[in-house]
Protein backbone atom coordinates (compact mmCIF):
# COMPACT_ATOMS: atom_id res chain seq x y z
CA UNK A 1 0.00 0.00 0.00
CA UNK A 2 2.78 2.38 0.98
CA UNK A 3 4.62 1.51 -2.22
CA UNK A 4 1.54 2.38 -4.28
CA UNK A 5 1.11 5.74 -2.55
CA UNK A 6 4.81 6.50 -2.98
CA UNK A 7 4.57 5.64 -6.70
CA UNK A 8 1.59 7.96 -7.10
CA UNK A 9 3.49 10.70 -5.28
CA UNK A 10 6.48 10.27 -7.61
CA UNK A 11 4.15 10.32 -10.63
CA UNK A 12 2.60 13.61 -9.46
CA UNK A 13 6.04 15.09 -8.83
CA UNK A 14 7.29 14.04 -12.26
CA UNK A 15 4.28 15.81 -13.79
CA UNK A 16 4.50 18.95 -11.67
CA UNK A 17 8.27 19.38 -11.78
CA UNK A 18 8.52 20.48 -15.45
CA UNK A 19 5.73 22.98 -14.87
CA UNK A 20 7.46 24.34 -11.78
CA UNK A 21 10.77 24.70 -13.63
CA UNK A 22 9.03 26.42 -16.55
CA UNK A 23 7.25 28.87 -14.22
CA UNK A 24 10.47 29.67 -12.37
CA UNK A 25 12.19 30.22 -15.71
CA UNK A 26 9.50 32.63 -16.89
CA UNK A 27 9.62 34.51 -13.58
CA UNK A 28 13.40 34.75 -13.87
CA UNK A 29 13.14 36.16 -17.40
CA UNK A 30 10.05 38.35 -17.08
CA UNK A 31 10.58 39.52 -13.50
CA UNK A 32 13.32 42.11 -14.26
CA UNK A 33 11.29 43.45 -17.19
CA UNK A 34 8.21 43.85 -15.00
CA UNK A 35 10.28 45.70 -12.39
CA UNK A 36 11.68 48.10 -15.02
CA UNK A 37 8.22 48.80 -16.44
CA UNK A 38 6.82 49.48 -12.97
CA UNK A 39 9.78 51.71 -12.06
CA UNK A 40 9.24 53.77 -15.23
CA UNK A 41 6.03 55.15 -13.69
CA UNK A 42 7.73 56.39 -10.51
CA UNK A 43 8.50 59.85 -11.87
CA UNK A 44 11.25 60.48 -9.32
CA UNK A 45 14.84 61.62 -9.70
CA UNK A 46 16.06 58.12 -8.85
CA UNK A 47 15.08 54.65 -9.97
CA UNK A 48 12.67 53.39 -7.32
CA UNK A 49 10.65 50.18 -6.99
CA UNK A 50 7.86 49.91 -6.16
CA UNK A 51 6.86 53.42 -7.30
CA UNK A 52 5.41 55.63 -4.57
CA UNK A 53 2.93 57.14 -7.02
CA UNK A 54 2.12 56.70 -10.70
CA UNK A 55 3.51 59.33 -13.04
CA UNK A 56 4.38 59.74 -16.72
CA UNK A 57 7.12 62.26 -15.91
CA UNK A 58 9.96 60.01 -17.10
CA UNK A 59 8.24 59.47 -20.45
CA UNK A 60 7.64 63.21 -20.71
CA UNK A 61 11.31 63.82 -19.94
CA UNK A 62 12.36 61.52 -22.77
CA UNK A 63 10.25 63.28 -25.42
CA UNK A 64 11.16 66.77 -24.20
CA UNK A 65 14.94 66.26 -23.94
CA UNK A 66 16.81 66.47 -27.29
CA UNK A 67 19.70 64.50 -25.82
CA UNK A 68 17.33 61.52 -25.69
CA UNK A 69 14.89 61.84 -28.58
CA UNK A 70 17.50 62.89 -31.17
CA UNK A 71 19.45 59.60 -30.78
CA UNK A 72 16.09 57.80 -31.03
CA UNK A 73 15.37 59.53 -34.34
CA UNK A 74 18.89 58.70 -35.51
CA UNK A 75 18.37 55.03 -34.61
CA UNK A 76 15.06 54.93 -36.49
CA UNK A 77 16.62 56.53 -39.59
CA UNK A 78 19.63 54.21 -39.54
CA UNK A 79 17.45 51.12 -39.03
CA UNK A 80 15.15 52.12 -41.90
CA UNK A 81 18.01 52.85 -44.31
CA UNK A 82 19.80 49.68 -43.22
CA UNK A 83 16.73 47.56 -43.96
CA UNK A 84 16.35 49.08 -47.42
CA UNK A 85 20.04 48.68 -48.32
CA UNK A 86 20.19 45.13 -46.96
CA UNK A 87 17.12 44.15 -48.98
CA UNK A 88 18.53 45.72 -52.16
CA UNK A 89 21.67 43.57 -51.84
CA UNK A 90 20.26 40.39 -50.27
CA UNK A 91 17.19 39.82 -52.47
CA UNK A 92 19.07 39.49 -55.79
CA UNK A 93 21.91 37.62 -54.06
CA UNK A 94 19.52 35.07 -52.55
CA UNK A 95 17.80 34.66 -55.93
CA UNK A 96 21.09 34.08 -57.75
CA UNK A 97 22.44 31.62 -55.18
CA UNK A 98 19.19 29.64 -55.10
CA UNK A 99 18.75 29.45 -58.88
CA UNK A 100 22.34 28.91 -59.99
CA UNK A 101 24.36 25.73 -59.56
CA UNK A 102 28.15 25.93 -59.67
CA UNK A 103 31.18 24.63 -57.84
CA UNK A 104 31.80 26.44 -54.59
CA UNK A 105 28.16 27.45 -54.09
CA UNK A 106 28.19 26.46 -50.43
CA UNK A 107 31.38 28.44 -49.89
CA UNK A 108 29.76 31.56 -51.34
CA UNK A 109 26.70 31.08 -49.13
CA UNK A 110 28.92 30.65 -46.08
CA UNK A 111 30.82 33.80 -47.01
CA UNK A 112 27.54 35.71 -47.27
CA UNK A 113 26.44 34.73 -43.76
CA UNK A 114 29.94 34.98 -42.25
CA UNK A 115 29.29 38.33 -40.48
CA UNK A 116 27.04 36.53 -38.00
CA UNK A 117 29.93 34.16 -37.18
CA UNK A 118 32.46 36.88 -36.40
CA UNK A 119 32.61 38.24 -32.81
CA UNK A 120 30.93 41.64 -32.84
CA UNK A 121 33.68 43.27 -30.78
CA UNK A 122 36.30 42.17 -33.36
CA UNK A 123 34.13 43.41 -36.20
CA UNK A 124 33.62 46.74 -34.44
CA UNK A 125 37.35 47.28 -33.97
CA UNK A 126 38.09 46.41 -37.60
CA UNK A 127 35.34 48.70 -38.88
CA UNK A 128 36.57 51.53 -36.67
CA UNK A 129 40.15 51.27 -38.00
CA UNK A 130 39.01 51.06 -41.63
CA UNK A 131 36.38 53.82 -41.41
CA UNK A 132 38.83 56.12 -39.63
CA UNK A 133 41.27 55.65 -42.49
CA UNK A 134 38.68 56.50 -45.16
CA UNK A 135 37.09 59.19 -42.95
CA UNK A 136 33.54 57.89 -42.81
CA UNK A 137 33.48 57.20 -39.08
CA UNK A 138 31.01 59.36 -37.16
CA UNK A 139 28.70 59.43 -40.19
CA UNK A 140 25.25 58.03 -40.84
CA UNK A 141 26.59 56.44 -44.02
CA UNK A 142 29.17 54.49 -42.05
CA UNK A 143 26.52 53.30 -39.59
CA UNK A 144 24.17 52.17 -42.35
CA UNK A 145 26.92 50.31 -44.18
CA UNK A 146 28.06 48.54 -41.01
CA UNK A 147 24.57 47.65 -39.82
CA UNK A 148 23.72 46.37 -43.30
CA UNK A 149 26.65 43.98 -43.08
CA UNK A 150 25.39 42.76 -39.70
CA UNK A 151 21.77 42.19 -40.74
CA UNK A 152 22.31 40.74 -44.23
CA UNK A 153 22.95 37.17 -43.00
CA UNK A 154 19.61 37.09 -41.16
CA UNK A 155 17.75 38.54 -44.12
CA UNK A 156 19.54 36.16 -46.48
CA UNK A 157 18.48 33.14 -44.39
CA UNK A 158 14.86 34.34 -44.29
CA UNK A 159 14.61 35.06 -48.02
CA UNK A 160 16.47 31.89 -49.01
CA UNK A 161 14.07 29.83 -46.90
CA UNK A 162 11.15 31.31 -48.82
CA UNK A 163 12.93 30.95 -52.16
CA UNK A 164 13.34 27.20 -51.69
CA UNK A 165 9.56 26.80 -51.65
CA UNK A 166 8.89 28.72 -54.86
CA UNK A 167 8.05 27.04 -58.15
CA UNK A 168 10.67 27.76 -60.87
CA UNK A 169 8.18 26.52 -63.47
CA UNK A 170 6.13 29.67 -62.99
CA UNK A 171 9.14 31.77 -63.94
CA UNK A 172 9.76 29.62 -67.00
CA UNK A 173 6.13 30.02 -68.07
CA UNK A 174 6.35 33.78 -67.56
CA UNK A 175 9.43 33.92 -69.77
CA UNK A 176 7.75 31.80 -72.47
CA UNK A 177 4.77 34.18 -72.42
CA UNK A 178 7.08 37.05 -73.32
CA UNK A 179 7.75 38.64 -69.94
CA UNK A 180 11.23 40.06 -69.42
CA UNK A 181 13.50 39.06 -66.55
CA UNK A 182 12.66 42.10 -64.40
CA UNK A 183 8.91 41.66 -64.87
CA UNK A 184 9.20 37.96 -64.09
CA UNK A 185 11.25 38.70 -61.00
CA UNK A 186 8.97 41.36 -59.52
CA UNK A 187 5.57 40.07 -60.66
CA UNK A 188 6.06 36.31 -60.44
CA UNK A 189 8.80 35.57 -57.90
CA UNK A 190 8.49 38.39 -55.36
CA UNK A 191 4.77 37.78 -54.63
CA UNK A 192 5.64 34.18 -53.75
CA UNK A 193 8.25 35.21 -51.16
CA UNK A 194 6.72 38.44 -49.85
CA UNK A 195 6.23 36.92 -46.38
CA UNK A 196 9.89 35.94 -46.17
CA UNK A 197 10.89 39.41 -47.34
CA UNK A 198 8.74 41.07 -44.67
CA UNK A 199 10.17 38.80 -41.96
CA UNK A 200 13.69 39.63 -43.12
CA UNK A 201 12.90 43.36 -43.07
CA UNK A 202 11.51 43.15 -39.54
CA UNK A 203 14.57 41.24 -38.35
CA UNK A 204 16.89 43.75 -40.05
CA UNK A 205 15.12 46.76 -38.56
CA UNK A 206 15.06 45.30 -35.06
CA UNK A 207 18.71 44.17 -35.10
CA UNK A 208 19.91 47.50 -36.49
CA UNK A 209 17.89 49.57 -34.04
CA UNK A 210 19.15 47.52 -31.07
CA UNK A 211 22.83 47.29 -32.10
CA UNK A 212 25.23 48.96 -29.66
CA UNK A 213 28.71 47.37 -29.84
CA UNK A 214 29.77 48.36 -33.36
CA UNK A 215 27.89 51.66 -33.14
CA UNK A 216 29.84 52.52 -29.99
CA UNK A 217 33.08 52.28 -32.00
CA UNK A 218 32.11 54.46 -34.96
CA UNK A 219 29.53 56.99 -33.72
CA UNK A 220 30.24 60.47 -32.46
CA UNK A 221 28.25 63.33 -30.92
CA UNK A 222 26.35 63.99 -34.17
CA UNK A 223 25.51 60.36 -34.96
CA UNK A 224 24.90 58.80 -31.54
CA UNK A 225 22.20 56.16 -31.63
CA UNK A 226 19.78 55.47 -28.80
CA UNK A 227 21.45 52.22 -27.60
CA UNK A 228 24.83 54.01 -27.45
CA UNK A 229 23.25 56.92 -25.57
CA UNK A 230 21.68 54.48 -23.11
CA UNK A 231 24.97 52.65 -22.61
CA UNK A 232 26.76 55.93 -21.93
CA UNK A 233 24.06 56.94 -19.46
CA UNK A 234 24.46 53.63 -17.62
CA UNK A 235 28.17 54.27 -17.27
CA UNK A 236 28.08 57.90 -16.14
CA UNK A 237 24.70 58.91 -14.71
CA UNK A 238 22.16 56.04 -14.42
CA UNK A 239 19.28 58.34 -15.34
CA UNK A 240 15.78 57.14 -14.32
CA UNK A 241 14.68 58.03 -17.87
CA UNK A 242 16.36 54.77 -18.86
CA UNK A 243 13.48 52.85 -17.31
CA UNK A 244 10.96 54.63 -19.55
CA UNK A 245 13.10 54.04 -22.64
CA UNK A 246 13.62 50.39 -21.74
CA UNK A 247 9.87 49.93 -21.29
CA UNK A 248 9.10 51.46 -24.69
CA UNK A 249 11.80 49.38 -26.39
CA UNK A 250 10.49 46.22 -24.72
CA UNK A 251 6.96 46.89 -25.97
CA UNK A 252 8.26 47.71 -29.46
CA UNK A 253 10.33 44.50 -29.54
CA UNK A 254 7.32 42.50 -28.42
CA UNK A 255 5.21 44.02 -31.20
CA UNK A 256 7.92 43.18 -33.77
CA UNK A 257 8.21 39.60 -32.49
CA UNK A 258 4.44 39.12 -32.65
CA UNK A 259 4.45 40.52 -36.19
CA UNK A 260 7.18 38.06 -37.20
CA UNK A 261 5.27 35.16 -35.65
CA UNK A 262 2.09 36.26 -37.41
CA UNK A 263 3.90 36.37 -40.74
CA UNK A 264 5.41 32.94 -40.13
CA UNK A 265 2.01 31.49 -39.26
CA UNK A 266 0.50 32.99 -42.40
CA UNK A 267 3.04 31.14 -44.56
CA UNK A 268 4.60 28.27 -42.57
CA UNK A 269 6.11 26.51 -45.60
CA UNK A 270 8.42 29.46 -46.25
CA UNK A 271 10.23 28.89 -42.97
CA UNK A 272 10.50 25.13 -42.75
Amino acid sequence: MKTTRFSKFLARCSTALPWAIAILGYVFLVGPIAIIVAASFSGGQEITFPPEHLSFELYRAFFSDPSWWKPAVQSLAVALLTSILALAVTLPAAYALNRCRFGGLKAVELFFISPMLIPVISLGLGVYIFFSAVRIDNTTLGLVMTHSTLVMPFMFISISAGMRHTDPALEAVSTLMGAGPFRTFFQVLVPQIKTSILVGLLFAFLISFDEVVVAYFITGPETTTLPVRMYSALRWEVSPVLTAISSMLTIASLVFCLAILALKESNPKAHN
